[in-house]
Formats: structure tokens, C-alpha cells, sequence
């Protein structure tokens, strides 16, 4: 699985997925090539909304092993050490929190990948870039927000490639990731910069042909 994870991956997002049919629409990208399948996890506290947690996670996990692929998840929740533990045993194979939502980011990491999975760190917006500097070794993922995190649907924040641009010496061999606002139009920039896994929600499942959004998308990152 570290190699799906560490190599240029558009990742959908389950968020803007249609949760009537979540298998259907997971097995309708993993036919069209994608192999990391992200879990957007929020509590209602970090961020406003609440939505997704490990018996979702569960409920996709043997469906995405068994087409080759992975279980990347994003946790905006508070104290994120507190559940770690269940999205490990629900089948992720990378879990990435916040920067901002605990103290201790440096345990947090080393946890997860005593759990046996990649360990990510995550950046708001307006958290700089040098937040990271202590902790690239610990780090397999440092993900750059694009837009505020909370909601699917928002607009790619403009400076996001010089932020990736920044980030990037700063964390090592560690895959940047990038969320929000990702579509065929702004993945190229981020691409560019140096990110290579693109988390794409509202422009896959949005699309009335999630397959083909996929493929656009991953026609922009192959083309910049």
C-alpha cells in the first residue's frame, strides 16, 4: 500500500459521494483507476459538520483491498491520538490528522504508524508551512489544505501552489497531499508545485459520470 500512497494518486473523496449506493459508486472509479479511496472524518468541533467515521471506513475497506487499493483517511476532528486506533482496526491504511488539533502532533505520528499504517499530518490554510519542520521524520503524508476545512464544494484558495512550493523542502521524502478545491482545472498547479496525491470530492461524485470526472482529473495531474 505505500506504494499507492507515495506515487501521483487521484484520490476520490467519499464525502460527495451519493451514500445510498457508497459501494457502487467506489467499485464505479475503482474501474476507471483509482486506487486511493479518501475518508473525510469531521466531529462537529474541529469543524462544523459531522460526518463520516469507522464503521464507514469498515464498511469499504475489504471492497477497496480487494480492487488494489487503499483507505486514506482525514481526521478534522479534536484530540485525533483518541481515535486512531479504530480507523486502524476498520481497515486504513493511512490516517492523517491535524497539525492544529492536538499538542502532541510528534506521539500522534508515531502512534499511527506503530498501528501499522502511513502517518499523515495536516495544514490549514492559514497555518504556515514551517509547522512541519519538527516533524517531517515522523511524517509519510504532510497534506496542504486548498480550501478551509468543514465543507465539499469550496473554491481552490489561489496561493495553495506556493504554499506546496514552500512545503515541499521542508518534509523530507514525505508525499504531499492536497485537499479542496481539486479539480482538472487547478490540479496541474499543485502538481507542478510538487504535490501527488490530489483529493478530488465534489468534482468526481458531483459529476453526473464520476468516472469520467476521475479520468479528467487524472488527465490534468499526468499532463502537468
Amino acid at each position: 500500500m505505500r506504494e499507492l500512497l507515495t506515487s501521483p494518486q487521484v484520490a476520490p473523496s467519499i464525502l460527495s459521494a451519493d451514500s445510498s449506493k457508497l459501494g457502487s459508486q467506489v467499485d464505479e472509479v475503482m474501474a476507471a483507476g483509482a486506487r486511493v479511496i479518501h475518508i473525510d472524518v469531521m466531529d462537529g468541533h474541529f469543524v462544523p459538520p459531522i460526518t463520516l467515521g469507522p464503521l464507514v471506513a469498515g464498511s469499504i475497506a475489504e471492497q477497496v483491498h480487494a480492487g488494489g487499493g487503499a483507505i486514506d483517511v482525514h481526521l478534522m476532528i479534536e484530540q485525533p491520538e483518541r481515535h486512531i486506533e479504530a480507523f486502524a482496526a476498520a481497515g486504513a491504511d493511512s490516517i492523517t490528522f491535524h497539525e492544529e488539533a492536538t499538542p502532541h502532533a510528534n506521539r500522534t505520528l508515531a502512534a499511527i504508524r506503530e498501528l501499522g499504517c502511513l502517518a499523515g499530518i495536516a495544514l490549514n490554510p492559514g497555518t504556515p508551512a514551517a509547522a512541519l519542520v519538527e516533524l517531517h521524520d515522523l511524517a509519510d503524508i504532510a497534506l496542504c489544505m486548498t480550501v478551509n476545512p468543514g465543507w465539499g464544494g469550496q473554491s481552490f484558495i489561489e496561493g495553495s501552489p506556493e504554499k506546496v512550493s514552500r512545503l515541499r523542502p521542508l518534509v523530507g521524502g514525505a508525499t504531499i497531499e492536497v485537499d479542496g478545491g481539486i479539480d482538472a482545472s487547478t490540479a496541474g498547479a499543485v502538481a507542478a508545485a510538487g504535490a501527488s496525491l490530489f483529493v478530488a470530492g465534489s468534482a468526481v461524485f458531483g459529476a453526473d459520470d464520476p468516472a469520467a470526472a476521475f479520468a479528467e482529473v487524472s488527465a490534468a495531474v499526468a499532463g502537468s
